[in-house]
């Protein structure tokens, strides 16, 4: 499955689009202004939250929790002293924890699951927001992806700043 990822250019707080691969509207991320965290809201087009991403305000190393109706699941922690590159580790119940790995220029991010590809993401350059590729292999949770996806925005661009 393909999607495009877009932040919103005018908005109070990082507000996100997701499109399909035919450019129709599927999702929508609500950046929560004015919150001590950072929080965001992944919602479907009706405005019924799907899944809640907040930051960590004690951790050493940039961490966020996504949530699904109350209960964690995942913890998506930035690792500390890699050489021009991100690695994030996207921690989820049972053993089918993710590795997201990325390329500190390119911007662009692989995810996977023992060392076998289930996604990746894409920066694309040219446009005034940031705008991001996404393809998530059959089978995979897309909302687990592209929320993940979100997160290394956050936490990367805060890097940036």
């Amino acid at each position: 499955m393909r999607f495009v990822l877009k932040e919103k250019l005018l908005s109070w707080g990082d507000d996100f689009h997701i499109q399909d691969d035919a450019g129709r509207d599927v999702y929508f991320v609500d950046g929560k202004a004015f919150s001590l965290r950072s929080q965001l809201s992944f919602q479907d087009l009706e405005g019924r939250e799907l899944a809640h991403i907040s930051r960590k305000l004690v951790a050493l190393a940039p961490t966020f929790t996504i949530q699904r109706h109350g209960q964690v699941v995942a913890e998506v922690k930035q690792k500390l002293f890699t050489l021009a590159r991100y690695v994030f580790t996207v921690d989820v119940p049972g053993p089918d924890d993710l590795v997201a790995e990325g390329n500190l220029l390119a911007h662009e991010y692989v995810f996977t699951r023992r060392d076998r590809r289930v996604a990746q993401v894409s920066k694309r350059w040219i446009t005034l927001t940031d705008t991001y590729g996404v393809d998530v292999d059959e089978g995979e949770d897309p909302i687990l992806i592209l929320a993940t996806a979100v997160v290394i925005d956050q936490a990367t661009r805060k890097d940036e700043d």
